[in-house]
């Protein structure tokens, strides 16, 4: 950048030197005396005491070079002695051996010290090895799974399943087991996790071997190891899949350096003294200021430094960054590729000089006195160092700090994480600085979303959580609702203290956390700072750039897996988002009073389809983006000239890009913890009521007990902290605001797309996913602290919401499958809880029969399951014997799992089965194709499910030994549970309009009644035949299998027949009853199954009572009301009496007489104009899908009905 001497030239600006008096006066050039004391005040040498003035040498600026030179010199010894060190073999620069050391597959980061387990269990070694002396180095703990890390000869052969450890002459430390391996193993050390730092130690002049965690020791591990000729060891490591680590051989300065021991990586100790010397200067520079007016200096602290632009301090500057340029930065012609030693060196060097500079400085001061500080310190890199050395400097300070900031310990003031992210602020206030980090390094190098995440501490007391929440309390059993089941007034006055002390603890630790969010918050604030002063691209431009970048390659795990950011991250980066975003927006709200609050915020619906906005290669509702264009190019060119608001166009340039996060995948570490503390908790209850219950004589087991109370009290005292930082952190009341918010924006989003007509395919996916999605992780993740309740507007949000989802699971300007089924899947649990559920029915009425009648639209034509579904939690709570939460077996067979909070109590609507029945109603085919598309669905589901048990039964029977595919199983559970359900909606039909099966002059309902009564004599005749298929499957109780059995698909056929032949009027009773006699797959045998007899009772006789090892209704009091078994019993004693008035009055038929198609009925119709004949329940259904003849092919005309006497006037009806 200079030349020495006199002629030093340097490339922004010159200065000359001059002793006029006068011209010092105005230039601030000073007089030789008083430079000459500020060159020796700057420039003094630490090695030597401080001279009497009339002795030293005097200085100027053309003989200071020379005494830079004498200052900076270092001993030619110590600078060729680097890599020539007796005890050590290989390369001075330590990197992990990707060449030929190791086994398995590994993912080796660019510098060679990182490493990502691939395989089973992957070995690597380094490519430097010691034999004699005291060494050490360290490793990163970037994932707490499984790792054996230690050393290793190059003798040792390892492969998938035998790591560093597992052979002779191989030592390790396994921190997730908490043991130390050589061919054998005994436990060692303390359990680590991820952040931790691992020194691993071996003294080849003792034989020992010892490794610290976080700088404590956790003992010697082994002892005399082999040494001798040919011994040497290599640092090594086993991981498996998906496990990380970064070593730390010496390119950088050790975390916790060991007295005694060396880095195997010599530090580059000649530069450093150098940066350090400079250094030195640079800091006397801030703490002295010229005065030449009285000619003497003065000492200022550091603090109140400013640059004033004194030619003499630029030009003293000038000489400091000229010789400390090259040690921070690269070459002026750096090669392609940076060999490692040089990348070390400067990274070495940053770490353990500029960043322990800058860390004093704001640690020193005020946050106001630091960023001032740091951002004149940028100035003068950016001023006297060339742009690619400050750009080079600045991109390595940037990595140091995000890695110091992930990987720092949690201490209890938060204090480390707060000065990093104080260092970034002030770094990222210095606008050339920030641009370039945004341009080159945020997102291109670093994973910067990092500085946005609070880790979760798994040491409860180095965090000192013990401290700020000394009691501890959790709750007794929470729901996903957001309600704790056990009310706040059933509190003990020792409970209620407990709890209220640990909410305080909640808000200390809340407190602490905020601080540290407000740092993160005021980063973004600076990346989208969009007022710069210097000109060019705006801050806030290049952030969103490089953020639809970043969001491209993380939207549905299509970038590089080891790049994809972590779940938990992208959270709290959404939450930061949204408040730096909220915060724009409302100032540009105060500047500009027609535009409106983040409260009101939307996208407008131009931007989906004008192509203002690049939506990259996400799905829209519609399709592809070029068959949207194309298919509605006339729809677009209408919508051409519609000027948008500019308003609008400002806002959604913003926030149109945080949609695609969405909430709900990181909830699964709260629900964790939650579910830890609920079993916790159980355990601990059970252990004090089997204390209170043990007798005072059996000592034995009272010491027992007493011991896993303890056990279970400090667990749950552990769970409960962390449970309160994860509260703190990801699920406060701000957290809940935000997804709130978001949700609220999505729901205003799809509302005004929805009025743009066809152009609302143009719209993505996303929108619609996000609110699903954040309603979801309102409802579910929350709980107990805060529910949805407390949030503003919550009931008219639900409305729209539910508006939202009743409109759109069925609207035909939706294409994708996947956003099909995420509509009707939201709406089927919608529909599950009571508020939702209410939510539903306060949508305007005509949006609700809308709803319904896509409800009812025929099965055949749509995914029909969740459809299904949806009718029958409208029905829940009325059928018969269905009003239970868990199936009364699996209550007696797995009474943990009766608590369950997804299975919510039965919420019924009737105002939604009163429009379900008017639509059944209206119109002559509506009923029909819909109760047909039913009855086919059964058909196929029941028949499903009988094979699949035939075949299980089958598995089961075989004396060799056999293994039934789960996934048979549960397709086999869900068929039946399938069957259930469609026999509840036939119930619900039945129930609200019995006219369609029992008004015969519709032209339907005989058949549908026919096709009716033949499958519930079907499935009677399965499921209660004795010692039949069915029962012998049910009394495997297989795993999968735990929801097939006779209550739930009896009480079902029950509730149908109930229904038809007890409540139905008599006219239709008496229809229903004949119809179901003349099945021929009738018997009255399985009617009195239902009640625990196996025959008939004689006509007048009182029912026994039922046998308890047989199935009947009347063992399930708590399910079935009195009134319920009277009607069973009722329909029973009818059936009976009917049968056997049936078989009194019945003809024999003759075989002529007799269907050709079924031979269970009669002939009754014939065909025209073939002249065929069948039965009319035959025709009937056939009639529904084909128009020919059963025997000719010959096309139907009409049907006529048919007598044997010839005479018999005919009635047509047309086909």
């Amino acid at each position: 950048m200079a030349s020495k001497g006199s002629s030093m030239s340097f490339s922004r600006k010159s200065y000359r030197l001059t002793s006029d008096a006068e011209k010092s006066r105005v230039t601030g050039i000073v007089q030789e005396k008083l430079l000459n004391d500020y060159l020796h005040r700057i420039f003094s040498s630490p090695e030597h005491a401080p001279t009497a003035a009339t002795s030293r040498k005097p200085l100027n600026f053309q003989n200071l070079p020379e005494h830079l030179d004498q200052l900076l010199h270092v001993d030619n010894e110590d600078e060729e002695s680097q890599g020539q060190v007796e005890g050590r073999l290989g390369p001075s620069t330590v990197v992990l051996d990707h060449t030929g050391g190791f086994e398995g597959l590994l993912l080796v980061d660019d510098d060679l010290l990182g490493v990502i387990g691939h395989s089973n269990f992957g070995t690597i070694r380094s490519t430097t090895c010691v034999y004699k002396g005291k060494w050490v180095y360290e490793v990163l703990i970037s994932s707490q799974g499984l790792m054996q890390i230690g050393w290793c000869t190059i003798n040792c052969r390892f492969n998938q399943e035998e790591g560093v450890g597992d052979t002779h002459n191989s030592y390790a430390y396994d921190g997730n087991r908490v043991r130390k391996w050589n061919v054998t193993t005994t436990n060692y050390g303390k359990a680590w996790a991820a952040g931790d730092i691992v020194s691993c130690l071996i003294d080849l002049d003792d034989g020992t071997l010892s490794f610290c965690l976080n700088g404590v020791s956790l003992g010697t591990a082994f002892e005399n190891l082999s040494r001798g000729l040919g011994m040497a060891y290599f640092p090594a490591i086993s991981l498996s899949f998906k496990e990380s680590v970064a070593f730390n051989f010496g390119s950088r300065p050790l975390r916790y350096p060991v007295a005694g021991y060396r880095p195997l990586q010599d530090p580059p100790r000649a530069d450093l003294v150098r940066a350090q010397k400079l250094l030195g200067c640079f800091r006397a520079v801030l703490s002295v200021e010229l005065d030449p007016v009285e000619g003497r200096l003065v000492e200022k602290d550091s603090s109140e430094w400013q640059l004033q632009g004194q030619p003499t301090v630029l030009l003293t500057l000038a000489h400091i960054f000229h010789r400390f340029a090259p040690l921070l930065g690269r070459g002026r012609r750096p090669p392609p590729h940076q060999c490692p030693p040089l990348v070390q060196r400067k990274v070495y060097l940053v770490e353990a000089v500029l960043m322990s500079f800058l860390r004093g400085v704001v640690e020193a001061g005020t946050p106001a006195q630091a960023q001032s500080t740091v951002r004149q310190i940028l100035d003068l890199l950016w001023l006297f160092m060339e742009d690619y050395e400050v750009q080079d400097c600045l991109k390595q300070l940037m990595m140091s700090l995000l890695r110091l900031y992930r990987f720092s310990p949690i201490v209890p003031d938060l204090s480390l994480q707060i000065h990093y992210l104080r260092l970034t602020i002030a770094i990222l206030r210095h606008e050339k600085s920030r641009k370039f980090l945004l341009s080159n390094v945020l997102f291109d190098v670093l994973r910067s979303v990092v500085f946005f995440y609070i880790k979760s501490p798994l040491r409860v007391e180095e965090a000192g959580l013990q401290e700020l929440i000394p009691t501890t309390w959790w709750p007794h059993r929470s729901s996903r609702e957001g309600k704790d089941s056990k009310d706040v007034k059933d509190e003990t006055a020792e409970e209620h203290r407990r709890r209220r002390a640990y909410e305080r603890g909640c808000q200390r630790l809340k407190k602490r956390i905020e601080v540290v969010e407000e740092l993160q918050v005021q980063i973004l604030k600076l990346l989208l700072n969009n007022k710069d002063d210097n000109g060019g691209e705006a801050s806030r431009y290049i952030f969103l750039t490089k953020f639809r970048k970043f969001l491209q390659e993380n939207a549905s795990g299509r970038g590089n897996m080891p790049m994809l950011c972590p779940p938990e991250y992208m959270v709290c980066f959404l939450h930061r988002l949204i408040s730096a975003l909220r915060y724009y927006w409302d100032e540009y709200k105060a500047s500009n009073p027609r535009a409106s609050f983040s409260e009101e915020a939307y996208i407008p619906p131009q931007v989906f389809y004008n192509g203002k906005v690049d939506y990259f290669d996400l799905q829209r509702l519609g399709g592809l983006l070029s068959h949207l264009r194309k298919t509605l190019k006339d729809d677009l060119a209408s919508k051409a000239n519609i000027l948008i608001d500019p308003l609008e166009l400002q806002a959604a340039t913003m926030d149109d890009l945080d949609e695609d996060e969405e909430p709900a995948p990181a909830a699964a570490q709260m629900v964790g913890v939650s579910d830890d503390v609920n079993e916790y908790a159980v355990a601990l209850r059970d252990t004090e009521d089997k204390l209170r219950r043990c007798p005072k004589r059996r000592k034995d087991i009272l010491a027992e007990l007493t011991k896993s109370q303890k056990v279970f009290s400090e667990k749950l005292d552990h769970l409960s902290r962390r449970l309160a930082w994860v509260h703190a952190t990801v699920y406060s009341q701000e957290k809940m605001l935000d997804i709130y918010w978001l949700l609220r924006v999505c729901l205003r989003t799809v509302e005004h797309g929805d009025r743009t007509g066809s152009l609302f395919a143009f719209m993505p996916e996303f929108y619609l996913s996000v609110a699903i999605n954040s309603y979801s992780a309102l409802k579910n993740y929350f709980g107990p602290v805060h529910s949805m309740e407390e949030l503003p507007g919550y009931e008219e949000t639900l409305t729209r919401l539910a508006a939202i989802l009743a409109k759109h699971f069925a609207d035909t300007r939706i294409v994708g499958t996947d956003i099909r089924d995420s509509l009707m899947q939201a709406l089927a649990s919608y529909v599950c809880y009571p508020h939702s559920l209410r939510a539903v029915e306060r949508i305007p009425e005509e949006q609700r029969i809308a709803m319904v009648r896509s409800l009812l639209a025929p099965y055949e034509q749509r995914p029909w399951a969740q459809t299904n579904w949806i009718l029958v939690r409208l029905w829940r709570g009325c059928g018969f014997g269905y009003r239970y939460t868990r199936l009364p077996h699996l209550l007696k067979t797995k009474p943990e799992d009766a608590n369950l909070p997804s299975l919510q109590k039965p919420c019924p609507s009737t105002l939604l089965q009163q429009h379900m029945a008017d639509l059944l109603r209206e119109g002559p085919d509506v009923a029909p194709s819909f109760l047909n598309s039913v009855l086919n669905q059964l058909n196929w589901a029941f028949s499903e499910f009988i094979g699949m048990i035939q075949e299980i039964q089958q598995a089961a029977e075989r004396l060799e030994r056999n293994f039934v595919d789960s996934r048979q199983l549960k397709v086999c559970a869900t068929c039946f549970d399938l069957s259930v359900s469609l026999l509840r909606v036939l119930e619900m039909t039945i129930t609200l309009v019995p006219e369609i099966f029992l008004d015969w002059a519709r032209p339907t309902s005989e058949m549908l009644l026919r096709r009716l009564a033949q499958l519930l004599n079907q499935v009677l005749n399965r499921v209660t035949a004795e010692r039949n298929l069915f029962d012998r499957v049910v009394t495997l109780r297989l795993p999968g299998l735990e929801s097939v059995d006779h209550y739930p698909i009896l009480v079902a056929v029950t509730g149908i027949l109930v229904r038809l032949l007890v409540h139905g009027p008599a006219s239709g009773t008496e229809r229903a009853t004949s119809v179901l006699l003349a099945d021929p797959c009738f018997q009255l045998r399985s009617i009195c199954y239902l009640l625990g007899q196996p025959e008939p009772p004689a006509p007048g006789t009182v029912l026994p009572a039922p046998d308890r090892k047989r199935f009947s209704l009347q063992s399930y009091t708590d399910y079935i009301s009195v009134e319920e078994l009277a009607q069973v019993e009722q329909m029973l004693a009818h059936l009976t009496s009917a049968s056997a008035q049936a078989a009194a009055a019945s003809l024999p038929t003759s075989e002529e007489d007799l269907c050709p198609i079924c031979y269970a009925h009669p002939i009754s119709a014939v065909f025209q104009p073939c002249g065929h004949k069948s039965c009319k329940a035959c025709i009937n259904q056939h009639l529904m899908n084909n128009k020919d003849c059963f025997f000719c092919k010959a096309t139907i005309v009409s049907v006529e009905d048919w007598e044997k006497a010839a005479s018999t006037s005919t009635t047509s009806s047309a086909a």
